[in-house]
C-alpha cells in the first residue's frame, strides 16, 4: 500500500507542510498581518502559567506589593492548600486562566518581586562574608571563641567547642602533602553562626519599632 505524501511546499530546503503552524505563519507574513501566531501564542501561555506556578513561592511581603486581584489571591491560597495531583493540576490551569487576564503592568510587578526574591540583598551578602570569617577564625584562633560568645552570648558554648574540635581534625591530612578536607563540622560551624548573625540583625531591625510600642504603651 503506497504512503500518501503530505501536501506541501519547500522554503529555503526546509519542507512545510500545508496547514501547519509554520504555513500558517508564512502566510500570515505574506498577507502583511502583525497579528500574533499560534506559535507566539503558546509560548505566551507557557510563560503565564509558568509564572502562575512561580506565585506560589512568592513571599507574602512581596505579593502583597502587587496589585493583583482578590480572586487570584484566594486561587494561589487555595492551591497551596490542596495535596491532591489531580486537584493541584487543575487549580495551576485555573491560576494560568487568571494570569493571562493581568495587564502586562501587574505582571511586569510580579515578573519584578520574583527577580527580588531570588537575588540576594547586600544584607544577606554581608551576613555570609561575615559567617565565613567568623567559621575560619573559630578553627584558626582559640581566642576567637571568648570573642564570639561575648558578641553572641546566647551560643550554646559547648556545642561550639566541640564542633571546633571535630572541624581542626577533619582539616588535618591523613598523609603528608594532602590537600586539606573540610567535614560536616566545617559546614555546622558556618550555619551556627549564619543563624546567630541573622537572629541578630532581625533583633536590631525590630529594636527601634519595639521600643516606639513601648512607648507608646506608657504614653
Amino acid at each position: 500500500m503506497s504512503r500518501k505524501l503530505k501536501k506541501g511546499y519547500f522554503v529555503k530546503g526546509k519542507f512545510v507542510a500545508e496547514g501547519s503552524e509554520l504555513d500558517l505563519e508564512f502566510k500570515r507574513e505574506l498577507k502583511g498581518t502583525d497579528e500574533a501566531t499560534r506559535t507566539d501564542l503558546k509560548r505566551e501561555s507557557d510563560e503565564l502559567q509558568k509564572l502562575g506556578e512561580e506565585l506560589l513561592t512568592l513571599r507574602t511581603e512581596l505579593m502583597t506589593r502587587i496589585a493583583l486581584p482578590d480572586k487570584l489571591i484566594e486561587a494561589v491560597a487555595e492551591a497551596k492548600r490542596i495535596t491532591n495531583f489531580e486537584g493541584k493540576r487543575r487549580q495551576m490551569q485555573f491560576i494560568g486562566k487568571l494570569m493571562r487576564k493581568l495587564t502586562p503592568e501587574v505582571l511586569e510587578d510580579v515578573r519584578k518581586a520574583l527577580v527580588e526574591q531570588h537575588t540576594p540583598s547586600i544584607q544577606d551578602t554581608m551576613v555570609l562574608h561575615q559567617s565565613e570569617v567568623w567559621r575560619d577564625r573559630l578553627i584558626a584562633e582559640d581566642d576567637a571563641v571568648g570573642q564570639w560568645l561575648t558578641l553572641s552570648p546566647a551560643t550554646d558554648s559547648q556545642q561550639l567547642r566541640s564542633l571546633i574540635r571535630q572541624a581542626r581534625k577533619d582539616a588535618k591530612p591523613e598523609k603528608p602533602g594532602e590537600a586539606v578536607r573540610h567535614g560536616r563540622a566545617y559546614r555546622d560551624i558556618f550555619q551556627l553562626v549564619r543563624e546567630q548573625l541573622l537572629e541578630h540583625r532581625a533583633a536590631s531591625k525590630a529594636g527601634p519599632a519595639a521600643a516606639d510600642d513601648t512607648e507608646d504603651g506608657e504614653a
